[in-house]
């Protein structure tokens, strides 16, 4: 994994301190304080763009509707088609298939 490169100290503290965040207020509080604003919105218009490919959208309604680049909508593509699965991981978490009783 890419991300190998930079793991240790510092990273684990950062996501060791992210999973112990109790709700949505205490993410907006800690971001705030860790993240700017242009930071915390590249975070979140690229785990949207993720989502948006999941469900085959084309690259002009990603555009369109996040205004991410091309650039930024491919480099999304690849690490949804072939990367380590941390925004499939976290989509399937999120938005999970109905199964057939629901």
């Amino acid at each position: 994994m890419q991300i190998d490169k930079i793991r240790g100290h510092q990273m684990d503290q950062l996501f060791k301190a992210m999973l112990e965040l109790k709700d949505l207020d205490e993410c907006y509080e800690f971001f705030d304080d860790l993240c700017t604003i242009s930071e915390l919105q590249s975070l979140a218009q690229r785990l949207e763009v993720a989502r948006m490919l999941r469900l085959k959208k084309t690259y002009d309604k990603i555009q369109g509707e996040t205004g991410a680049s091309t650039a930024t909508i491919s480099r999304i593509r690849r690490c949804v088609d072939y990367g380590p699965g941390g925004y499939n991981k976290v989509l399937d978490r999120l938005y999970p298939e109905p199964t057939e009783s629901e």
